[in-house]
């Protein structure tokens, strides 16, 4: 026996019920906008940010940015990264930057759910 003073025991049956408790107003960024998308993932805090544009894209993310500072939260920008796919994905364009300016990489292959997503051409 042990004694949990801060938050629920990883694994516990609570854990991802007040996980999506506390990150539900996170969730709904999207739901009054067309065509944006966030995934949320339990286990690492994951997110995933889909948009059709790069110009929607970082507007999702610095709406994600203001919503996760009310939580006292903050987006890892060292451990974001962003990937554009589809037809034009060899096109440059502009970069991704969070509020205060950091720039989050470009990459052409990242791993999410322990699955590796390339870009498709």
């Amino acid at each position: 026996m042990f004694g949990v003073s801060f938050g629920v025991r990883q694994g516990s049956v609570l854990s991802s019920i007040l996980f999506n408790i506390y990150l539900d107003d996170l969730a709904k960024i999207n739901s009054c906008v067309k065509r944006l998308f966030i995934i949320i993932y339990a286990d690492d805090i994951g997110l995933l940010l889909i948009a059709p544009s790069v110009t929607d894209l970082e507007h999702l993310l610095i709406m994600c940015e203001i919503e996760l500072n009310f939580l006292d939260m903050a987006i890892n920008s060292s451990k974001s990264c962003c990937m554009r796919i589809g037809p034009r994905c060899a096109i440059s364009c502009a970069n991704i930057s969070t509020r205060d300016g950091r720039t989050l990489s470009r990459v052409s292959e990242l791993r999410y759910f322990r699955y590796i997503y390339s870009k498709i051409a």
